[in-house]
């Protein structure tokens, strides 16, 4: 895992617990969502969630991760659309 993977996973880990909630407790889950993150904001240069499509409008800024779904998707599902955060 490189350091950039790291310090977003601490960044994640930090805002998770802000919100009393977690960040999915399988690793790998965890450095792939954030992996995908990264890969956005380089190609598109934003840290949008890998898991929502991006629509090139302002509605785009809705699925900066944490995206604005996040804690409604964990109320009722017990985690978010992606998996990276958990109840």
């Amino acid at each position: 895992m490189n350091k950039e993977t790291e310090q977003l996973i601490k960044k994640y880990r930090e805002y998770a617990e802000s919100k009393k909630i977690h960040l999915n407790h399988n690793e790998k889950i965890v450095e792939g969502v954030v992996g995908a993150i990264l890969f956005r904001e380089e190609n598109f240069g934003k840290k949008y969630c890998p898991c929502r499509k991006l629509t090139n409008s302002k509605e785009d800024k809705k699925i900066i991760c944490p995206c604005v779904y996040h804690l409604n998707e964990i109320e009722k599902e017990g985690h978010c659309f992606c998996n990276l955060f958990v109840k």
